[in-house]
């Protein structure tokens, strides 16, 4: 029945259809953004790479299908994303920051060695507050913990032997 209508409209009305079903497209609209084929775009690839990619990682992820796409659009969207609320953005440190599709309450975990950053979606998530404190305005809050993922962490346990590695940082226990 769909392939039926679908056959009755024109190219920009089919495609509009389909995009009206996206859930990329509908986090668009529902954070007040104007939808384009490279916003949409950029959305659902960060929706679908749950990686926590940087501008560069969206940019060489996306390049191939979009010609047309610059890292200067790719790190312009992203910003707005975040300013508008459809995306978090995770400031490791002055040279990364990385972006997250994901808005569940979720803990960050970045790895010291690796350098990737994890969700731990077991552990409670703070409160993400945004508004007034005794006259400070706060308009970010961000936590994330820091330190060595299981796979580094294992791999500093046999190059220096386990009781030297769990006694170096406790709190990773």
């Amino acid at each position: 029945m769909f392939k039926l209508k679908a056959l009755s409209l024109q190219p920009d009305e089919l495609l509009f259809q389909i995009m009206k079903r996206d859930e990329a497209y509908q986090r668009l609209i529902k954070n007040n953004i104007r939808p384009s084929l490279q916003r949409v775009e950029i959305m659902r690839f960060l929706m679908t790479h749950k990686t926590h990619p940087t501008v560069e990682d969206v940019y060489k992820g996306l390049y191939k299908k979009i010609p047309t796409l610059s890292r200067t659009t790719v790190y312009n969207t992203l910003r707005m994303f975040y300013d508008k609320g459809a995306a978090q953005m995770i400031t490791i440190d002055e040279h990364r920051v990385c972006y997250d599709g994901d808005l569940h309450p979720h803990v960050h975990f970045f790895c010291n060695q690796c350098g990737r950053v994890y969700d731990l979606m077991d552990e409670k998530a703070p409160v993400q507050y945004r508004g007034d404190i005794n006259g400070f305005l706060v308009e970010d809050s961000q936590l994330y913990y820091r330190g060595l993922c299981p796979a580094c962490r294992a791999k500093l346990l046999k190059s220096k032997g386990s009781e030297e590695a769990d006694t170096q940082k406790p709190y990773l226990n």
